[in-house]
């Protein structure tokens, strides 16, 4: 017995590349997962607690989220890619060498959290063009999440304590 052609009212070309988009999405978040959790195990400095626990909860919402996005690659009639091989192909994060200090982690996960978001917005052109409203709510959903992380992490270097907006200077009157 065969089996049935995949009908969901997106043509096969359109699934094909937004398949390839979500292959690349799956790639950055499995290599931001590494990252974040490389991190959490070697992360020290008086921070250590606050990002430990955070690197965690970051890590584990990412790996929950991968899944998510292997689902949908097959849910449209292709395979997700699986090895680190493949994902080190598609990614567009580089792996980090050694083990940075506190700080440094925190900026490169600002700038992997952004990269993934970059490759969503990528992807969602393309199911947008293909009214592709599951892989739409999907990558809406990530973006929402990468960039709430890049924000969590900026916070924790900035010290500008006021929490307020700058005030211009005064403007001299003139005579």
């Amino acid at each position: 017995m065969s089996v049935p052609e995949i009908n969901i009212g997106i043509s096969a070309k359109e699934r094909a590349a937004i398949a390839s988009g979500l292959s690349r999405m799956l790639a950055d978040s499995f290599v931001l997962y590494l990252k974040t959790h490389n991190y959490h195990w070697n992360v020290k400095g008086p921070m250590f607690q606050t990002l430990h626990i955070l690197f965690m909860d970051q890590y584990t919402e990412l790996w929950n989220a991968l899944d998510e996005i292997a689902e949908r690659i097959r849910s449209l009639g292709f395979p997700a890619p699986g090895t680190h091989k493949e994902f080190m192909r598609l990614s567009s994060i580089q792996e980090t060498e050694g083990v940075p200090r506190a700080e440094d982690m925190i900026r490169d996960l600002i700038n992997c959290s952004e990269a993934v978001t970059r490759t969503a917005r990528e992807v969602l052109e393309v199911a947008d063009a293909a009214n592709d409203q599951p892989t739409l709510d999907l990558l809406t959903q990530r973006m929402q999440i990468h960039e709430k992380n890049a924000w969590m992490l900026r916070s924790l270097l900035d010290n500008d304590q006021t929490g307020s907006l700058p005030v211009p200077p005064k403007r001299k009157k003139s005579k």
